[in-house]
Formats: structure tokens, sequence, C-alpha cells
């Protein structure tokens, strides 16, 4: 049984949390949190929270042995991006993206209760 946790329009770019995605999908929820807690990286801790979310989400629903838990989802979106203008030289005008991320991480429970 998969259980979930997201975090919407965080505002990072999803570029500088897809590697530590990459870096955790697939390990136990114990190695994933090791994993981050010494990586010296912004993404890293957005990403360690949604994953301690998530195993609290698993509590929450009734697994008893967390320990056990597997990262089966560990993906970021593309959020919706805020526009501003920055002038330019003769007039001209660029557009600045500040972007924003979907976090999304799923932890695998072989087994309830």
């Amino acid at each position: 049984m998969l259980v979930r946790a997201t975090h919407m329009f965080a505002r990072i770019s999803p570029t500088k949390i897809r590697p530590f995605a990459d870096m955790i999908r697939g390990k136990s929820a114990e190695e994933g949190l090791n994993a981050l807690a010494y990586v010296p990286n912004r993404g890293a801790r957005f990403l360690e929270k949604v994953l301690k979310s998530a195993i609290a989400n698993a509590e929450e629903r009734g697994v008893r042995n967390p320990d056990r838990l597997k990262i089966g989802e560990a993906r970021v979106d593309g959020g919706p991006m805020f526009k501003r203008v920055q002038p330019r030289a003769r007039g001209m005008a660029f557009l600045i993206r500040r972007r924003t991320a979907h976090i999304h991480v799923a932890v695998d429970a072989p087994e309830l209760g």
C-alpha cells in the first residue's frame, strides 16, 4: 500500500530538487532520511520534510514498523511560475520566471498492522 505526501507550490526550482529525488528513490525510508541529512542543499531540506511527512502519514494509517518502509515514488514536477519583467537596455524587457515545484513522495508499506 502506497502512502503519499506532497508539497505543492514549493518556492524552489524543480531542477534543484530532482537530483536528490533520484538519489533516494528505491531506498528504505531510513536510508533516504540519512542520505538527505548530510547533503547541505536547500532542495534536500524540502525533500526531507516531505519524506518525514510521508512516514508520519504511514504511521497514522496504522503501519507498525515504519523502519520497514521503502520509498516507492519520489517525483518533482514543475508548478506555476511567477512572471516578472526586468527592464533592459534600449527599451527592451526580459521575462524573469520564478519557478515553483510540486514535490511528491510515496512510501510503500509492506503490510498494514
